[in-house]
C-alpha cells in the first residue's frame, strides 16, 4: 500500500522535470551547451585564424582570430618549404599508414584466433596481453632501444613503425576480441561447409563483419600515431630529416620562437589529416559503438 504512492511521487517529479525541459529549461540547457561548445571551440578557430595573419597582427590583435588585413596565405607555402614540414608531414603520413595498417592486420588475427580457434591456453594467453598493459612505457623504452639498435635499424622511420605496432597491439586486440566474440558464428559455420578454407574464412567472412570494428581501430591507431612525440623522438634523434610533423613543430618552436603565425600555419596543417579520417570512417565508427551499445 505504501509502494503505490512513492511510485506516483517519484512520477510526477519527472513529469515536471521534462516539462521544465520541455520549455524555458530546454533554451538554458541549450544555451550553457553552446557556450561551454564555443569556449572548446575557440582555441581551434583562432589558430586558424592567426594562420593568416601578419607577425604584428599576431600580437596588435590579440585574441581577434580573423586578420585586420590582407589574408596571408603566404605562411602556409613558407611553413611548407622554408620550415620543412613538408618533409615532416611525408614521414608523420608514412608512419600513420604503416602502423595503422600493420596493427588492424595482426590484432584482427590475432583476436580470430582467441575468440574462433581451439588455441592451447587461450585464457593465459589473453591474460599475460592484458597484464602488458600495465607496464608503464617509461620502464620499456630502454629495452626497446636496445632491441632496435641490435636490428640495425636505429634512426630509422622502419624503427618507429616497428615501436608503434607493439605498443598499439594490446588494446585493439582486446577491442577486436570482444567485437568478435558477438558474431554469430553460423555465417562462419556455413562456409565451412561450403569447403572455405582458414584463410578464406577470416578474409571473406570475419573481416568484412568486422568493419565498423576496422574503423574504429584505424581512426584510434591512426590518431595516437599521428600525434605520437615521444617514441618519434627518440628513434629519430640523430637524424632531423625524420622527424615527424610533431617532432618538427616542438624543434621549430626552439628554432623561431617569435614567428607564431608560422607555427600556427603548420599546426593547421597537421590537424587537417585527423579531421580528414574522422569524416571518412565516422560512419563505421559510430556503427560499430552502435552495435557494442545493442549486444
Amino acid at each position: 500500500m505504501t509502494v503505490q504512492p512513492r511510485e506516483e511521487k517519484i512520477r510526477g517529479k519527472s513529469f515536471r522535470f521534462e516539462g521544465l525541459l520541455g520549455g524555458p529549461g530546454q533554451w538554458i540547457l541549450h544555451i550553457v551547451l553552446i557556450t561551454i561548445g564555443f569556449i572548446y571551440i575557440f582555441p581551434f578557430i583562432w589558430m586558424l585564424g592567426t594562420a593568416f595573419k601578419t607577425p604584428s597582427e599576431f600580437f596588435s590583435l590579440g585574441i581577434n582570430p580573423f586578420p585586420a588585413g590582407e589574408w596571408q596565405w603566404s605562411n602556409f607555402v613558407n611553413a611548407w618549404v622554408k620550415a620543412n614540414f613538408g618533409r615532416y608531414f611525408l614521414n608523420s603520413v608514412i608512419i600513420s599508414v604503416g602502423v595503422t595498417a600493420l596493427v588492424v592486420l595482426f590484432t584482427s588475427m590475432a583476436a580470430y584466433a582467441l575468440t574462433r580457434l581451439r588455441t592451447p591456453f587461450a585464457g593465459v594467453i589473453l591474460g599475460f596481453i592484458v597484464l602488458t598493459m600495465f607496464l608503464p612505457s617509461g620502464y620499456t623504452i630502454i629495452p626497446t632501444v636496445t632491441i632496435v639498435q641490435r636490428l640495425g635499424l636505429l634512426n630509422s622511420l622502419g624503427a618507429v613503425i616497428l615501436v608503434l605496432v607493439a605498443g598499439g597491439m594490446v588494446f585493439n586486440t582486446l577491442l577486436f576480441y570482444g567485437y568478435m566474440r558477438t558474431m554469430p558464428k553460423e555465417i562462419e559455420e556455413a562456409a565451412v561447409i561450403d569447403g572455405a578454407s582458414i584463410h578464406q574464412r577470416f578474409r571473406n567472412v570475419i573481416l568484412p563483419m568486422s568493419a565498423p570494428m576496422i574503423a574504429t581501430v584505424s581512426l584510434f591507431t591512426f590518431m595516437s600515431t599521428w600525434n605520437d612525440f615521444f617514441v618519434s623522438l627518440v628513434f629519430t634523434l640523430a637524424r632531423p630529416e625524420l622527424r615527424t610533423l610533431a617532432v618538427g613543430m616542438y624543434a621549430f618552436v626552439g628554432q623561431a620562437s617569435r614567428d607564431w603565425t608560422l607555427l600556427c600555419a603548420a599546426a593547421t596543417i597537421s590537424i587537417l589529416p585527423i579531421i580528414f579520417i574522422y569524416v571518412a570512417l565516422q560512419e563505421k565508427f559510430t556503427e560499430a559503438f552502435a552495435g557494442a551499445v545493442k549486444s
